[in-house]
Order: structure tokens, then sequence, then C-alpha cells
């Protein structure tokens, strides 16, 4: 049977001047590791639910990447993680929100999946969960990185003088879907939210049909962007929704949600930045995103792998 994977690191990538080549360097190498632990599972049989969870952990662990270790800070200078995952063979799920130490907030979302007692835990009652899991709890101080104080002063600095941020100073999520060998599909989703959020803001990666959704024989979608209007257009059915409706291919749905339904969406800002991974029931793949870029990469059927920033596509070995 076909396996294919991609992988998203968030949209609103930023001119290639905002960070040194060393650092583009080190963030397309991340995703190279993410594709390749995702690539790893699917190889060697396993599920599409364990693939994605694999490939979310590494960008988790990634200072490049707004999840886990390097997450944004909200408006009082905290952590509040969030994610979710989705077996497109059983539609089952399971979501965090809120949680506050976590170090892997997607391995506490499929573990609470299994649980099956919930879909969705938030705040205190997350990461309560995932310790009684056996999962590990950090300190706050571990997932702060000195480039999330910094955009969290900036941004504190341009709502003071009424000017706009940067793509990268405010936002950024990790996600992956995947195709397995059984045939059945599945997507996580991570992220710390965006830079000085509301305290208990919960964006769209954890709600499933949002930012995170999977169905076998349609499509999986993880979602990166303005979260609540991913909320509002429920992005990740609505693509599936088009594909088993309307009888449109993945790219066909997936490009109208990104570049149609989220053009315009909002009266005062226009096009709602924002972009996704897709792939469907032939291990098709689609990276839409109507930003300066997207942190993106995949895995063709064939086993060639390929990760971007920008308009440039670069090829890696797993």
């Amino acid at each position: 049977m076909t396996i294919a994977l991609a992988i998203h690191g968030g949209c609103g990538v930023l001119p290639l001047d905002s960070m040194s080549a060393e650092d583009w360097a080190e963030a397309r190498q991340d995703l190279g590791r993410s594709l390749a632990a995702g690539w790893a599972v699917l190889k060697a049989g396993g599920s599409a639910v364990d693939a994605v969870e694999a490939a979310v952990v590494v960008m988790e662990d990634s200072a490049h990447f707004n999840a886990g270790h390097g997450a944004a800070l909200n408006e009082n200078g905290e952590h509040e993680l969030d994610a979710s995952i989705m077996d497109g063979a059983t539609l089952e799920a399971g979501a965090v929100s809120a949680a506050r130490g976590i170090r892997n907030p997607v391995r506490a979302a499929h573990a609470l999946m299994k649980d099956g007692r919930a879909v969705f835990l938030t705040g205190a009652a997350a990461d309560a969960f995932a310790e009684s899991a056996g999962l590990p709890v950090m300190e706050q101080g571990y997932f702060t990185t000195a480039k999330r104080i910094e955009a969290l002063a900036a941004m504190k600095a341009h709502a003071a003088a009424g000017t706009e941020a940067t793509e990268n100073e405010k936002h950024g999520t990790v996600g992956a879907v995947a195709l397995d060998q059984a045939g059945h599909l599945a997507a996580a989703t991570s992220t710390g939210g965006y830079t000085n959020k509301p305290a208990g803001r919960v964006g769209d990666s954890p709600v499933i049909g949002a930012g995170t959704y999977a169905r076998d024989g349609v499509c999986a979608v993880s979602g990166t962007g303005k979260g609540e209007f991913f909320i509002r257009h429920v992005v990740g059915h609505e693509i599936a929704a088009r594909i088993a409706y309307l009888g449109e291919t993945l790219p066909q749905a997936a490009e109208h949600v990104v570049h149609v339904d989220l053009a315009g969406s909002s009266q005062t800002t226009g096009i709602i930045g924002a972009g996704l991974v897709a792939i469907d029931a032939t291990g098709q793949v689609s990276a839409p995103f109507n930003t300066a870029g997207m942190f993106r990469g995949w895995v063709t059927p064939e086993g060639r792998a390929f990760v971007a920033t920008h308009a440039e596509i670069h090829e890696v070995a797993l």
C-alpha cells in the first residue's frame, strides 16, 4: 500500500533577512528530522497516528518552532500549550489546551485519545492527566527561549505604539498528516498560540474539525494561521466536506479554503494569514498558504523527502 507524510512548522514565514542563514538551515534540518521520524514509523508498518505523533514531537522539541520548547508567551509572559490528534480510521481524537507544563502536548493528546474517557481536557486538568499517564511535565522555564522573550517585548511595544508586528513575532504552529500501509489517515497539530495572546485563549489547533481533522477515504488536514478564523470556518472539516460532497480533488478543496474562504474573511484585516498541509487517500499532498512562506515538508510515496520555507524547495535525505 502507498504511504505518505507531510508536515508544517507554521505559516507567515518572514523575509529571508529576518533570520540568519544558519537559523534557516537549522530550521530546515529540524523539518528533515521531523520527516525522518514520521517516515520511519510508516516504513516499519506503523500507524498513521503514531507517525504524526513522532513527526510533531521532533518539532515540539525544536526551539525553531512555536510548540513545546520555544512556544510563544501570552500577555502575562507565560506558556499555555495546545495540541490535538485524530485517527481517520475511527474518528477518535484527543486534545489538550492551555496546558502549562506538558513537555510534548501531542503525546498527551494521543494518550487522552487512547484513554477514551474524554476527547478534550484543558488547563490544570490536562497537565494532571499527562502526569498521571507518565508523560514528562516540565517547569515553565523549559519552554522559554530568548527569541520568545524578545517577541513578547516587541508585541507589547507594537500594541503600545499602534503599529503592526511581523508574522514571526505573532504566531506559529506545527503539524503533520500521514497515510499508512493499511490505508488509514491521521493528523496532529501543536502550538503555543500567538505571542501576547490573552491568558486562557484557545485557538484552532486543539479544536477537532478546525485545526485538525482526519477521515479515512477522504483526507487528513493540519492547519496554521489565525486560529480564530480557522474555528469560524471549521477549516479541516470544510476541506473534507468539499471532497466528500462536492467531488473536489484535495488540491481544489484546500486551495479554495485557503485562497477563497479565508480571503476577505475579516473586514478589518482582509486576507486571513493561513496555511495547511493535507493528504488524501491516495497519498497526494497539498500544502497551500497565502503568507510570505510556510515551514513545510513532505515525503512522496516513492520515499523522496523535501522541505521548504519559501519558494525554494530542498530535497533532503531521510
